[in-house]
């Protein structure tokens, strides 16, 4: 239509809904439910981009509720695996 203002373009298309090159290899973050080790994996907490996010961590080693880990590999789609990271202690430890 002549004269009609233009009607401003669909920005949903070209606004990514994660930063690129964000990734969650090298992030921290808290074992939330926790991994069984080779029997199964649990869930994680990161820190990624000044919010927090939940994954399925994998470990080598069974892993408590609350144990701070460090995410060295990513396995896509939400699962990463973890080592733990810190303090070393753990909050079932902490007396």
């Amino acid at each position: 239509m002549p004269g009609a203002p233009a009607s401003a373009p669909d920005r949903r298309d070209t606004i990514p809904c994660v930063t690129p090159g964000q990734t969650e290899l090298g992030a921290t973050g808290v074992i939330t439910i926790a991994t069984r080790g080779p029997d199964g994996p649990g869930e994680v907490l990161l820190r990624i981009g000044g919010g927090t996010e939940a994954y399925l961590a994998y470990s080598e080693e069974p892993l408590p509720k609350g144990s701070e880990v460090l995410v060295f590999n990513s396995r896509g789609s939400r699962c990463v695996d973890v080592m733990r990271f810190g303090s070393g202690l753990d909050e079932e430890e902490v007396p």
